[in-house]
């Protein structure tokens, strides 16, 4: 590679979860600490910035072809950083099949970009795939500003080592971030302008921290506190693994009133045999259990939960077990994928690879399932009145859009502004969406 200039203006494009959102932006405010500022809005940024997924062939392959389509501009080729879970993956092989990309780091390495583009600057291609995730956060910026709904990283890593996924390997073991330190980031956001903060963790539930007198808390401790928080007025957390749910978490959703009546919480199967080849570590009855205490404790919570078609070895008697469990669930939303192998789990190397018109069909069936629930929920919440987050304008002039309590989509006629807290009426239900009618704007 070439000497180049320092570069002056970015652009961060972020794949796959909501933890590679919430590592963008604080990517975006570490760059921005260092002088950059971000790309306007259809103008070449100098440092593009991928920052990648790695759950999924197709999303892994993507990234090579935006490598492409950035290096195939009419003028200068910008700056390219490959961050996330391929860089940590696949770091020597990004490096080279791709000779145009300058900079790889790791999604626990990523506080040492600017050092990173320093080094490409002088013609060398840096790579940074250290695991130290503690440092990293200690590293960041402080936060400055916030939409609405912000996202708090609270848990990272993972321990459960399904045989499907990457996670363990990308992302590292299981670590929690301090108390202390997570109140004071929620805090930087609500004065900065977030009114719902979301906590995230590859396993959230598995958080544990102790608080300022030195007591142990989990996940509905830590909810309990954020509570207190002047200006916060809710809290949401994703992604949960049943194993880790306690009686604590589930009575959080009955004592707290902020946070919202919603829970993510994956299963994968509703076929034990495959869950054990999984590597779930728990079987579709304990996992039907687990929501009926949910519901009893907070009767009008939204379920989600995600799944996987096409595992190796799953029959057409196994796949119907999961079409059965998604009615009795209930869900009001929920995320469907085709199993794909990735390399180095235990899943890719499985006798019995489903055949990919199979996973097709099969997929098909299972969405067309899950989109009836989410029908029927949206419907009988029709008539119930309830906040809306305003979060950005919509399509016509005076409509907006915002999020109701159980995470739908609500879109209404009225005089407001982002961050507004709407009353509405919910007053029509489509599969994707409502549409509220406001009575009043809520004080801040």
């Amino acid at each position: 590679m070439q000497r180049r200039p320092l570069p002056t203006t970015y652009r961060i494009k972020s794949f796959g979860c909501q933890m590679n959102v919430y590592d963008g932006e604080r990517m975006g405010e570490l760059l921005a600490s260092q002088g950059l500022t971000p790309a306007a809005e259809g103008e070449d940024a100098e440092l593009v910035v991928l920052n990648t997924c790695h759950i999924r062939e197709r999303a892994a392959e993507k990234v090579y072809s935006d490598i492409g389509r950035l290096l195939k501009t009419d003028g200068p080729a910008p700056m390219i950083a490959v961050a996330g879970c391929v860089a940590q993956a696949e770091g020597e092989e990004i490096m080279a099949r791709a000779p145009g990309v300058g900079i790889v780091v790791g999604p626990q390495a990523y506080h040492r970009l600017p050092d990173l583009i320093a080094q490409a600057t002088q013609g060398v291609r840096a790579t940074d795939t250290d695991m130290p995730a503690d440092a990293k956060f200690a590293a960041l910026p402080r936060r400055r500003r916030s939409a609405p709904s912000a996202f708090l990283t609270v848990q990272e890593g993972c321990d459960k080592f399904c045989t499907y996924c990457v996670v363990p390997y990308t992302r590292g073991a299981e670590i929690s971030r301090p108390f202390a330190d997570l109140l004071a980031e929620a805090q930087l956001l609500v004065e900065a302008g977030a009114r719902e903060i979301t906590l995230l963790g590859q396993n959230v539930n598995a958080w544990s921290g102790a608080d300022k007198a030195g007591r142990v808390l989990g996940l509905d401790g830590l909810i309990r506190h954020l509570a207190r928080v002047d200006g916060l007025e809710r809290i949401r957390y994703t992604t949960s693994h049943p194993n880790d749910v306690t009686d604590g978490l589930i009575a959080a959703h009955a004592d707290v009133p902020k946070l919202m009546p919603y829970l993510h919480l994956p299963v994968q199967s509703g076929s034990d045999r495959v869950l054990r080849a999984m590597n779930r570590s728990h079987t579709a009855e304990a996992y039907l259990r687990l929501l009926e205490r949910f519901r009893a404790a907070r009767p009008d919570i939204a379920l989600s939960g995600d799944f996987i078609v096409g595992f190796p070895g799953e029959t057409e008697a196994e796949f119907v077990e999961t079409l059965q469990l998604v009615e009795t669930a209930g869900y009001a939303h929920a995320f469907s994928f085709k199993y794909s192998p990735r390399p180095g789990t235990p899943a890719a190397t499985m006798d019995a690879q489903v055949a990919p018109e199979m996973m097709d069909e099969r997929l098909q069936r299972l969405q067309a399932t899950i989109a009836r629930g989410q029908l029927a929920f949206n419907q009988a919440t029709v008539g119930r009145r309830c906040a809306v987050l305003v979060e950005r304008r919509g399509k016509l002039p005076g409509q907006w859009l915002g999020k109701s309590p159980w995470l739908q989509s609500v879109w209404f006629d009225a005089d407001a502004t982002i961050g507004d807290l709407v009353m509405v009426d919910l007053a029509q239900a489509g599969p994707n969406s409502l549409e509220g009618r406001v009575l009043e704007t809520l004080a801040a």
